[in-house]
């Protein structure tokens, strides 16, 4: 293929500057063609034919004058600089014509190939006219991506011929994970974060800082009453505590090979970034310092601890563009890594895959050197087919060996996960739709109890 070629063959496919006959020009010139052809079958000479032709043509070309000079259009571009995994959002367009002439238009923008848009925006413009439309997207992969070129073509009343053009309008966008259940909990109160219906308030007595005093309700704990206050008021008041603030949490997410593992919607890693962003949340808000380190075959990302809401926007526009890697994680790398800069206790919350990990013989090596300092906590994503599996009724042979294979996995996994809780590491396995919600959930009964 010449460079001719692919120059002229651009252009038919929506690119460049061109002038393309339209589908109208086709159908009006085969018609024409048939009465040529019976007027030469009747007699008529070729020169009568040749002049017929080419009035015909030559009217058609009456048409581009009747569409305006692709100068005489200009195009805006409106689109969030900040879009999140798997929502829909609309780009708007403003098209501006500064002629007399009324065309109709095609619009295809020059997204990412992976981008989920429905292509060409279509629509109609008088002269001297502006008018603003727009178009949906979703983006289903995270990280930077770069809008450039948009193409237009338009055509007059009549559209026979339809002119093409390209505007140059550079935008970079940045794809960051989905922050549904982020702004969930921004949104509600940390204290009454709810798991599987059940308000997590249980605390040790004694634990915790003075938040306030109020009414006495039924199954407070008698001990916390405060006597002046009820005196006073003649009603019965207790005293109420939370859990104390400025508590060090540490966040590991594993890119290793098998956070690859696709789900229902996105992949592990995906879901667990988004679980982790959502602790992070919840954590900041409470007034606790958070850090964050990504690693796979070494560490990729690391946060040093801070707190504040402030911080929530560092820890998003570091870890937003993490993926998977092909090898296999390195937790020997992670753990020296860790001890190097988390000096002092924290909650350590390890996102991972727990039937890969629970595998790993040498990982229990590491981790227990982790767990002399701090409160290791490993949550992961169960796997449905598995359990689905277990579930099976018994209607041939082949799905009774199914089922029997898949509960062996499981009491395999359920053994490995006592045995490693016996050495003082809790692992827990949710659905992937609870991933955010049980991780939050988890941190908040830890904080409650006192064990960091």
């Amino acid at each position: 293929m010449t460079k001719s070629f692919k120059k002229l063959w651009g252009r038919l496919l929506f690119q460049d500057r061109g002038i393309v006959p339209t589908g109208k020009f086709w159908m009006v010139y085969i018609l024409f063609s048939l009465l040529l052809v019976g007027l030469a079958l009747t007699g008529s000479s070729y020169s009568f034919l040749f002049l017929l032709n080419g009035l015909i043509l030559g009217f058609s070309l009456v048409d581009l004058l009747l569409s305006p000079n692709p100068s005489e259009i200009e195009i805006e571009r409106f689109a969030e600089e900040q879009m999140e995994r798997d929502v829909d959002y609309h780009i708007q367009l403003r098209i501006s014509n500064k002629s007399n002439k009324s065309f109709d238009y095609q619009l295809l923008d020059g997204t990412p190939q992976h981008f989920q848009t429905v292509f060409p925006v279509k629509g109609r413009m008088k002269g001297n006219q502006e008018v603003s439309t727009s178009y949906r997207v979703q983006a289903p992969i995270r990280g930077d991506f770069f809008l450039e070129k948009l193409y237009m073509r338009f055509k007059s009343r009549i559209g026979l011929w339809e002119k093409q053009t390209t505007f140059s309008l550079p935008q970079n966008i940045k794809v960051i994970p989905d922050l549904t259940e982020t702004r969930r909990i921004l949104e509600s109160s940390q204290h009454h974060l709810l798991y599987e219906g059940t308000k997590i308030r249980k605390q040790q007595t004694g634990v915790g800082e003075f938040a306030k005093v109020r009414s006495y309700a039924v199954g407070d704990d008698p001990r916390k009453i405060n006597w002046r206050q009820t005196a006073k008021l003649q009603q019965v008041m207790t005293n109420e505590y939370e859990p104390e603030h400025g508590k060090y949490i540490t966040i590991l997410i594993d890119c290793g090979r098998m956070m690859g593992g696709e789900l229902k919607k996105g992949n592990r890693l995906e879901k667990s970034l988004e679980a982790a962003i959502a602790v992070a949340a919840a954590a900041l808000s409470k007034g606790d310092y958070v850090s964050l380190l990504a690693f796979g075959k070494s560490v990729t990302v690391y946060i040093p601890p801070a707190k504040g809401m402030d911080h929530l926007q560092t820890i998003l526009h570091k870890v937003y563009n993490v993926e998977v890697e092909a090898s296999e994680s390195n937790y020997a790398s992670l753990v020296y890594y860790l001890e190097g800069r988390q000096k002092k206790r924290s909650l350590v919350l390890l996102f991972s895959d727990i039937t890969t990990f629970l595998q790993e013989d040498s990982a229990l090596i590491y981790l227990k050197q982790l767990r002399k300092r701090h409160f290791f906590f490993l949550i992961g994503i169960e796997d449905e087919e598995v359990v689905n599996a277990s579930r099976l009724e018994h209607t041939d042979i082949q799905t009774v060996m199914l089922k029997s294979m898949a509960q062996q996995q499981l009491m395999t996994k359920k053994a490995e996960k006592a045995n490693w809780e016996k050495q003082g590491l809790h692992l827990v396995e949710t659905k992937e739709e609870q991933l955010a919600t049980a991780a939050i959930s988890y941190y908040i009964d830890i904080l409650n109890k006192g064990l960091i």
